[in-house]
């Protein structure tokens, strides 16, 4: 009991200390609590849409797949009569036909998509009875015939659609004009899919390209029989599994979440790391503020253990309020969490994934892992300094406060330090060194933890060097004040080294991701101006396959010398020793290796856009001992066998197509059914000499009813892979940024602490003529080159930690190292104003002191 008031007194006495080091914790634990509920919120989500659009039983073909865009643009489908034989299974109350395409673009009559933008997908189909179960028609009625159409509200309030309105779906079988008829709201939330409904025989004619056919067929169960025993009735009338797929509502909206599961896991997991990022700066903090209290107290805890109390009895004392900081910071931070996850939600419905709060998901392992989180970094973190604590003699009681440095643990930590680090060292160089980005991966991973760890332990030394190296450049600028802010920074080589750790680990990942994105993007543009050598790129952002009518529309367009074709085709190789694998192919008109110049190792590329014939990457041909004249036997998967000579191999040295297998669009339309013949994926054009720009004008005007597609020049082309790697850049320094801010309250609390143990210092400093603007400048300055000194550290580690990662791009054909100076030196000035901004309050309080109280403080 005397431990349990001993520890709550001393919390309490110190809760303005305490306050910083529990907003890291709060931020920390909210981070994770915040993530767990909107994931489970999305899981929430899509489960009650994937169980509601979900059907008894469903029938589809087999080898369709949820989340498959067909390579033809036609989804898999299977025949009317189906319906009437599964209609005959016992227990069936009503079949009926579905039909659903996701590969269509629809616009309204100003040519805009009505698409969204967050990747959610565009849907036509039919309506059906079983499209009740999620959705109610709640204006107009449901399409009558093919001038008809019925579109979802969320959709028709995102762009402002009423009854009567145009709109333009767009397949590849041709464009469907109707107007709209009705609308239909979710019962559930939709999180952002566009979905319109035409008639049964237009969706047949128009989606899937023939009448009498279905992607699938929706089964309502009689009254009393389960879902388990209709799929069984309803697989014995199909004769067996063997053709179609049968499912259960259950195992159907399982399959539907198992497509998005890799999105949501990624999503999840990318920010719990930096959630974990978070927690690491934060122990750095809580560390610092319980060593400084301890200090602060070493005549309090002295004179404790004069009176009787034990080691056992400080230790527990400490860590009992290491408990009450975490159980504090932990709760706030569950609670943050949940309003984290409402603002993410928010966020993502301004974006246009929508995510309603009727749907938040509280599941009870997120608050008990936050509070188990939070409570047990915070013991943990606070754990050595209880040892310090329990050290303390009876003797301190008579001594000043604050303990001395131990010389003997300082040089164990140097060489334990210097150890790590060189074994950091060594595993980045050889990173360096490997053949394959495979096998350098687990040494860029050892580099990487044994370098950070290295310079947290090695802190306190480069502390005294760095400082110093700094102050002669900053501080001895300011005089007399300059000078003492460098004795200050430097009197406690362990505080500052963990004070400037903890900017060093988020400045070091900001400066390790812009040295990989500017390498990225300069490599990928030396390799573009390499070898692209086509003007003009078409393709759609949003992976759609282009059109018929938009291709035939392209190859119309004045001014262009050639329009090259790129479909790719899922195929079974049989090599020439026997083995058999699954790959893609490349099928693309004999004008594409103008448009990509691509260097061979063997043979001669045009060649392989001979009559039954093709090339192979480097890398493929020499797993499989393949030769220029051997012969590869190619199954087709959407139409026949075929035996195809190889007539050139080519280097995998690239990023653009690298391992790719080229053969003529002529070559496989022998083998593909023209009805199952991929789209294009991505469609090149040269321009006729000195027309590039009548050309480029006109290749966009033939597009102009196609918003859907993009047409680049290289510039443009060029500037979207700059745009879009800084797009996810931006993204991980925003969640960087906790980390960063939980860094800086470091600061703050360390110069706080470092203030109430110099009181009667500073008190006579003021006696001997240090005016207010001195000190406060000198605690200033003292902030800034702590934050310089992290920066330092973290900025120079991250750039070791990109420049090894690059070289491990250069082995995938990203061969372009590039140090992004401005952001280096930005982020290094920046840091800078961050240390005057974590000393205002600190500086203020200083300033603020009574000089007398300040001489009369004890200790």
């Amino acid at each position: 009991m005397t431990v349990w008031k001993t520890s709550m007194r001393n919390f309490f006495a110190h809760k303005g200390r305490m306050a910083l080091s529990a907003v890291a914790v709060l931020l920390s634990v909210a981070f994770v609590c915040g993530t767990l509920v909107f994931t489970d919120t999305m899981n929430t989500t899509f489960d009650k849409l994937f169980a509601a659009t979900s059907a008894d039983v469903t029938v589809s073909p087999k080898t369709a797949k949820v989340d498959d865009t067909p390579e033809n643009g036609k989804p898999e489908s299977l025949p009317a009569s189906v319906v009437a034989r599964v209609e005959k299974a016992a227990g069936v109350k009503k079949a009926e036909g579905a039909v659903s395409s996701m590969a269509v673009t629809v616009v309204d009559s100003h040519n805009k998509n009505m698409g969204s933008e967050t990747g959610a997908p565009t849907i036509a189909g039919n309506w059906t009875q079983n499209d009740l179960r999620s959705m109610e028609i709640t204006s107009g009625h449901a399409p009558r015939g093919p001038t008809e159409v019925m579109v979802d509200a969320d959709t028709a309030d995102k762009h402002h659609l009423k009854i009567g309105d145009e709109l333009r779906t767009i397949a590849v079988t041709g464009d469907i004009r109707a107007r709209i008829s009705g609308i239909a709201a979710f019962k559930v939330t939709n999180p952002g899919a566009a979905i319109v409904y035409l008639d049964t025989a237009t969706a047949q004619q128009k989606l899937l390209g023939s009448p009498g056919v279905f992607t699938q067929i929706s089964v309502t169960a009689e009254p009393g029989v389960s879902d388990t025993q209709l799929k069984q009735n309803v697989t014995t009338a199909l004769d067996g599994p063997a053709a179609y797929k049968v499912q259960t509502q259950k195992e159907a909206a399982a399959s539907n979440k198992d497509s998005m599961g890799s999105f949501l896991d990624v999503m999840k997991y990318a920010m719990l790391g930096f959630a974990g990022i978070a927690f690491l700066v934060g122990i750095f903090l809580i560390v610092n503020t319980f060593s400084m209290l301890v200090a602060q107290r070493t005549r309090e805890i002295g004179l404790m253990r004069a009176i009787g109390s034990s080691r056992k009895q400080v230790n527990r004392s400490v860590l009992l309020e290491a408990v009450l900081l975490g159980i504090v910071g932990s709760i706030l931070g569950v609670a943050a969490g949940v309003g984290l996850a409402v603002g993410l939600m928010k966020l993502m419905g301004a974006i246009g994934m929508e995510l309603s709060t009727d749907d938040l998901t509280i599941a009870w392992t997120t608050p008990a892992i936050g509070l188990a989180l939070g409570i047990i970094v915070t013991v943990l973190a606070a754990y050595i300094p209880a040892r310090r604590a329990g050290k303390v003699s009876p003797m301190a009681a008579l001594r000043d406060a604050g303990t001395p440095a131990d010389t003997k643990s300082g040089w164990i930590r140097a060489g334990i330090g210097l150890v790590l680090t060189g074994g950091g060292a060594v595993a980045l160089w050889a990173t360096t060194r490997v053949d394959e980005a495979s096998d350098g991966s687990l040494f860029l991973g050892l580099g990487v933890v044994l370098s950070l760890v290295g310079f947290i332990v090695i802190g306190p030394l480069l502390a005294g060097v760095v400082v110093r190296a700094l102050s002669v450049v900053v501080l001895r600028f300011f005089g007399p004040v300059g000078r003492l802010a460098e004795r200050n920074a430097l009197r406690n080589p362990r505080r500052t080294g963990a004070t400037g750790a903890a900017l060093m680990i988020g400045l070091a990942l900001v400066a390790c991701l812009s040295v990989v994105g500017s390498s990225m993007v300069a490599s990928a543009t030396d390799e573009l101006d390499k070898s692209v050598g086509a003007d003009f790129i078409v393709q759609s952002s949003t992976g759609q396959l282009i059109v018929p009518q938009a291709a035939k529309a392209l190859t119309t367009a004045p001014g262009i010398e050639h329009v090259t074709n790129y479909k790719v085709l899922g195929a079974k190789l049989t090599n020439p020793d026997g083995s058999t694998t699954d790959e893609d192919v490349t099928a693309a008109d004999p004008t594409y290796p103008q448009d990509l110049r691509r260097k061979t190792v063997a043979g001669d590329l045009p060649a392989a856009y001979g009559k039954d014939a093709m090339s192979v990457g480097g890398d493929y041909a020499t797993a499989h001992g393949i030769k220029v004249g051997d012969t590869i036997t190619v199954a087709f998967k959407a139409g026949e066998t075929a035996k195809l000579k190889v007539a050139a191999i080519t280097s995998d040295d690239t990023s653009v197509d690298q391992g790719a297998m080229y053969l003529n669009t002529s070559t496989a339309e022998r083998y593909v059914p023209a009805d199952k013949m991929p789209k294009n994926m991505i469609m090149f054009a040269k321009a006729q000499d000195g027309k590039e720009k009548e050309a480029y004008a006109a290749l966009k005007s033939s597009l102009a009813e196609y918003p859907q597609y993009k047409v680049q020049n290289q510039a443009d082309f060029k500037q979207e892979l700059k745009d879009q790697i800084g797009q996810l850049l931006n993204i991980v320094y925003g969640l960087l940024a906790l980390a960063i801010i939980v860094a800086v309250l470091g600061v703050v609390n360390t110069l706080a602490l470092s203030v109430v143990e110099r009181t009667r210092e500073i008190g006579l400093m003021r006696a001997i003529g240090l005016s207010r603007r001195q000190l406060r400048r000198m605690i200033r300055l003292e902030s800034v080159v702590i934050a310089l000194f992290g920066a330092l550290l973290g900025l120079g580690l991250g750039m070791g930690w990109g420049t090894s990662a690059q070289k491990l791009l250069a082995l995938e054909g990203l061969g372009v190292l590039e140090i992004p100076w401005p952001t280096i030196i930005t982020v290094f000035v920046a840091s800078a104003f961050v240390g005057l901004f974590a000393a205002l309050v600190p500086a203020f309080r200083a300033g603020r002191m009574n000089v007398l109280n300040a001489i009369a403080t004890d200790g």
